[in-house]
């Protein structure tokens, strides 16, 4: 069944439906929650109650393609994390004592999995972290992006910039770790 022939389901009071819907959709909105909140049973928890969210609206959703019911649940989902993050104030402005000056090694960082990138991701301070999701993966605005979090627009700039250069490092110094495993 479509997504489209799904929701149109749903609306009608269809649990089989919704059941399906969610099974189809859940990993890769799991793991989109998994990128803020860091931690697996609160990315389940967020992603739950975004599901549940959509469910209990979808009737003012109006489906007109893919892409569209992609991005109405992504920003659900991500909503359901940064209201946890402020909630529990996770959030704070985070800052780094040195910059990071590290050389191109292209091949290096070409041997690195997805997921030890997310894994790396997941590992960054919550401020950079929450800072380089929403700007660099989810396509927010630095004015967006303050907004949501209740910080400056400077904060958010100074947020990703610093996101970037640990995040740099870190790969860096996990990629080098991995070719020299793999070099032996």
């Amino acid at each position: 069944m479509s997504f489209e022939e799904l929701i149109s389901e749903i609306k009608k009071g269809n649990k089989r439906a919704e059941r399906s819907f969610f099974n189809k959709l859940r990993k890769f909105f799991f793991v989109l929650c998994l990128r803020y909140v860091k931690n697996m049973e609160d990315a389940e928890e967020r992603m739950i109650d975004g599901f549940f969210k959509f469910f209990t609206t979808i009737n003012s959703f109006t489906y007109k393609h893919d892409e569209g019911m992609y991005q109405w649940i992504k920003k659900i989902m991500i909503n359901e994390c940064l209201m946890q993050i402020r909630n529990k104030n996770f959030f704070s402005i985070t800052t780094v004592n040195e910059l990071y000056d590290v050389s191109d090694q292209d091949k290096i960082l070409s041997q690195l999995a997805t997921e030890d990138i997310l894994k790396i991701i997941m590992e960054l301070p919550v401020g950079y972290r929450t800072a380089l999701n929403m700007f660099a993966i989810d396509g927010f605005g630095h004015e967006e992006i303050a907004s949501e979090l209740g910080i400056s627009i400077g904060s958010s700039k100074s947020q990703l910039f610093k996101a970037r250069c640990l995040l740099q490092k870190k790969l860096m110094e996990n990629g080098t770790e991995y070719f020299k495993q793999q070099s032996k």
